[in-house]
């Protein structure tokens, strides 16, 4: 797996304003391999479609990664007759090649991609980079398994691709619905992150991103989509299979080891309602109670595992005693570390004392459950006691996470962050790139700044003459060697588009 460096941390999402930014919104990808029938109908139905429905600027790139047939002729001339169409040349099969280069290489804040078969409804397109648009959501994709869809395939194909994504929930827990349907959108600030960290250059790209994105606590939004099976698909479906498996393999054995840097892109926004402190709400109750469920459940058998060994020499109190003295300091200290959160060995012998003294409640508790039990009978059964004493540990257990959240972990600072991630400033080398139009640029390096909040002061307004813009030179289109973007980190060209609000338009507000 790739462990290099991302570009930094992501910024807060902002709505992007609907004048214009002088760059397309929207760059939606088309990755073709010998596509020579398929391709100039498909561009031309997209194109037609945005044109009367996209309320954005927008630009169609295809991406030829190493067709052999006329595939860029055909891209070649679509650029020259259509003004939104782009063209890239790879000389290296790869749909995940092609997208992660195409990508790299854009200055459009929201990029998608789709098949050039167009099995996806176009009507799906909006809905699918909105929320991206809008700010609300990470990345976005069609799925084919929503119960709204409207699915026309094969019974081999629905099959397939329903086990695969039972395979991915299975191993991966991966929750999204639908993983390999080609219809999907990711904002640009997001993609720099993801992209370096995804190693695959196949079919299993964008699912190795999804995976990637989920764990990281990335939003993912699902869009119904109608959708019609290709007959003439050139997909092989057992060698895409294959390398699918071997894909998930290998993400889920990372994800095990811990390989994959997760921590850069956990939790980067700063809007998340999760790290707000309101009030009469307790934080992080329900994942704490999990945990000290999860650990509760290991010490209990942990106990009876010792209390069965102590009661071969010893009578059953002090067999008790010594097995919840041992089970309590192995579970003061896996709650200190797993489920409150508290690292290093400040105050750690404190916290065992304190645990002690939740240790003496619960021996108390099954101490005075088993002399009740031996009141009642004088030679009680070996179960009995056990059951016994699981009754009274879970009276015991209750009253110990009250204890431990209340009084013993309560002086844990909820507000601070459980991860530091710092600042990243990329220190490589850049060769200069020719721009999409024959000019020749030098990306900068990227310095962090610190907003600095600037008093509003009204001023009158006055109408300014349109001025034409001089028309753009003729556009050229850009070779690239497959992975030459992919394999250089490169910066945000992103524009730094501003929040629209009530002030820009009438200053009285």
């Amino acid at each position: 797996m790739r462990t290099d460096s991302s570009p930094g941390t992501l910024p807060a999402r902002e709505h992007l304003p609907a004048g214009d930014a002088g760059t397309p919104v929207l760059d939606v990808v088309i990755p073709v391999y010998n596509e020579e029938k398929d391709l100039q109908p498909c561009v031309l139905r997209l194109h037609e479609h945005l044109k009367h429905t996209f309320p954005y600027a927008f630009r169609i790139t295809i991406a030829d990664n190493a067709s052999t047939d006329t595939t860029p002729q055909v891209a070649a001339r679509l650029e020259a007759e259509i003004p939104e169409v782009s063209n890239f040349r790879l000389e290296q099969k790869g749909r995940g090649r092609a997208l992660r280069t195409v990508w790299s290489a854009s200055d459009s804040p929201v990029l998608a991609y789709m098949d050039v078969d167009l099995s996806t409804d176009l009507n799906a397109l909006l809905p699918l980079v909105a929320p991206l648009i809008s700010g609300h959501s990470d990345l976005a994709i069609g799925s084919r398994l929503a119960r709204s869809s409207r699915v026309v395939r094969g019974p081999k194909r629905e099959f397939i691709s329903r086990t695969y994504n039972l395979i991915l929930r299975g191993s991966l827990q991966a929750r999204f619905s639908d993983a390999q349907c080609g219809f999907k959108a990711i904002r640009r600030d997001v993609a720099q992150v993801l992209l370096p960290m995804v190693e695959d250059t196949g079919w299993f790209f964008d699912t190795e991103m999804l995976v990637i994105a989920e764990r990281a606590g990335l939003r993912i939004h699902e869009v119904p989509v109608d959708w019609v099976d290709d007959p003439d698909s050139t997909v092989h479906i057992v060698k895409t299979a294959t390398e699918d498996l071997k894909g998930v393999w290998r993400v889920g054995k990372a994800l095990a080891t811990g390989s994959l840097p997760l921590d850069r892109i956990t939790r980067p926004f700063g809007d998340d309602p999760r790290d707000r402190d309101i009030q009469d709400v307790p934080k992080g109750l329900a994942r704490q109670l999990v945990g000290f469920c999860v650990i509760g459940g290991l010490s209990t058998l942990f106990y009876l595992l010792l209390y069965s060994g102590f009661r071969t020499f010893g009578g059953s109190q002090l067999a008790n005693a010594l097995a919840l003295l041992v089970s309590a300091v192995a579970n003061t200290a896996a709650n200190r570390r797993l489920t409150f959160g508290v690292r290093g060995k400040g105050g750690a012998v404190r916290h065992q004392a304190q645990g002690l003294v939740v240790f003496g409640i619960g021996l108390a508790l099954t101490s005075g459950s088993l002399a009740a039990l031996n009141a009642a009978t004088s030679d009680p059964a070996h179960s009995t006691e056990l059951a016994v004493l699981i009754a009274a540990n879970l009276a015991a257990t209750v009253l110990r996470f009250l204890l431990f959240r209340a009084w013993v972990f309560s002086d844990r600072r909820e507000d601070q962050p459980s991860t530091v991630v710092a600042s990243h400033t990329p220190t490589a080398e850049f060769p200069p790139h020719q721009g999409r139009f024959g000019q020749s640029y030098q990306p900068q390096s990227y310095q962090p700044q610190s907003y600095q909040p600037q008093s509003y002061q009204p001023q009158s307004y006055q109408p300014q003459p349109h001025q034409p813009q001089p028309p753009l030179p003729q556009r050229q289109t850009t070779q690239f060697r497959a992975g030459e973007v992919a394999d250089h980190r490169w910066e945000d060209a992103t524009p730094h588009l501003q929040p629209v609000r009530p002030t820009d338009i009438d200053p009285r507000d």
